[in-house]
C-alpha cells in the first residue's frame, strides 16, 4: 500500500519510504499545506506506518495499520477542541499527563492535532516535545507554520503539501462526481488552487445548495430587500454550527461570482446570475461582510444579532 492514497507529492511519498524503511522516524512531524490539501490523509498513512507490523509500511491490511486508518486505533489520538477556534491549553495540558500512561496495543502513542493551537497550547506542548518518551509521536497539522513559535518548528521535520497537476486532480474528481459537467469540473479545479479538498467541497455545494442558499442568490441578484429580510429572519434560531456553514455556503458563491465576472468560465447559473446583476464591489462588500459574521460567529457572538447585522449590511 504505502503512501499511494495521498495523490500527488511524489518527492514526499519517496522521502518518507526511505525513511521508513531506514527506521528514521521523527518523534514530532509538522503537516502543512492550505485547507483540503490531503494533510489528515497523510497524518492517518503516518500514523499507520508507525502502527503497522508488516515489513513495507503502511501496509494497510494489519490490524494496526487498519484500526488507524479508521481513526479506531486507541493509541492514535486525535486532539480536538470543538468548543473553540483552536484547542485549548487545558486540552494539551491533559495530553501531556496521559502520554506517560504506555500504548494499550500499538508500538507508538500518537497523538495528532488537526487543529490549530494558540501561543498557550504551544508552549504547554513544548514541554512534552524537549522530553517526550520513546514511545510518543506528535503529528501537528497546519494551513500556515508561520502561526507557530519559532521553538516548535525548530523541533519537528516538516512535511509540506505540494498542489495537484490539473490532470490528477480531473481523474480524481471524475470518480467521485461522474455525473457533473465536465465545465463544472474544469471550474472547480482551476478555482481549488491545486488542492483537491477543496476543489470537491466547491462542486459539493454547487449539486447540493440549500433552499436558503437558493433564496440568497435569488434575492441578492433582484436586489429583494424584503426577500434577504425574511430570510435571515427565518435562520435568527439556527444553532451556530448551521448558521456558519450556510454563510461558508454563501461566501464561496460570491466568490465564483467576483470570479464569473473577471471573465473565466464554468460559473454555476447561480453564480452567473449574481456576478451579472451585481457589480464586483457589491460582490466584494458581501463577501466580506458574510466572512466577518462567520468570524463572530465563531466569536460566540448570537446568531440572532448576526443576521441583524447582515440584514442591514446586505440590504
Amino acid at each position: 500500500m504505502g503512501f499511494e492514497t495521498l495523490l500527488g507529492n511524489s518527492r514526499l511519498k519517496e522521502n518518507l519510504t526511505g525513511a521508513i524503511r531506514q527506521g528514521r522516524i521523527s518523534h514530532f512531524y509538522l503537516i502543512s499545506g492550505p485547507l483540503g490539501s490531503g494533510k489528515k490523509t497523510l497524518a492517518r498513512l503516518l500514523a499507520a506506518a508507525m502502527q503497522c507490523t508488516a515489513g513495507e509500511k503502511p501496509c494497510g491490511v494489519c490490524k494496526d495499520c487498519r484500526k488507524a486508518l479508521q481513526n479506531t486505533h486507541p493509541d492514535v489520538i486525535w486532539v480536538e477542541d470543538p468548543e473553540h477556534k483552536t484547542v485549548s491549553v487545558r486540552i494539551v495540558r491533559q495530553m501531556r499527563e496521559s502520554i506517560f500512561i504506555r500504548p494499550n496495543e500499538g508500538q507508538r502513542k500518537i497523538y495528532i492535532f488537526p487543529q490549530e493551537l494558540g501561543p498557550e497550547g504551544q508552549n504547554a506542548l513544548l514541554k512534552v516535545l524537549e522530553e517526550p518518551p520513546s514511545y510518543g509521536a506528535f503529528l501537528l497539522l497546519t494551513d500556515n507554520p508561520e502561526k507557530l513559535l519559532p521553538t516548535i518548528r525548530s523541533r519537528c521535520t516538516e512535511l509540506h503539501l505540494q498542489a495537484l497537476t490539473p490532470e490528477i486532480l480531473r481523474s480524481a474528481l471524475i470518480k467521485e462526481f461522474p455525473d457533473t459537467a465536465e465545465d463544472m469540473r474544469e471550474a472547480a479545479i482551476h478555482r481549488s488552487g491545486g488542492y483537491l479538498g477543496q476543489a470537491k467541497q466547491i462542486l459539493a455545494e454547487a449539486e447540493e445548495a440549500s433552499p436558503q442558499t437558493e433564496e440568497f442568490a435569488r434575492a441578492f441578484a433582484a436586489r429583494d430587500r424584503l426577500g434577504i429580510a425574511m430570510l435571515l429572519v427565518s435562520m435568527e434560531k439556527w444553532k451556530r454550527d448551521k448558521f456558519t456553514e450556510e454563510l461558508s455556503v454563501w461566501a464561496t458563491l460570491l466568490r465564483g461570482a467576483l470570479v464569473y465576472r473577471s471573465g473565466q468560465t464554468g460559473a454555476t447559473e447561480a453564480e452567473q446570475a449574481l456576478g451579472a446583476a451585481r457589480s464586483a464591489r457589491e460582490l466584494m462588500g458581501a463577501y466580506k461582510e458574510i466572512q466577518n459574521a462567520m468570524q463572530y460567529a465563531q466569536g460566540n457572538v448570537s446568531v440572532a444579532a448576526l443576521c441583524g447585522k447582515l440584514l442591514w449590511q446586505l440590504r
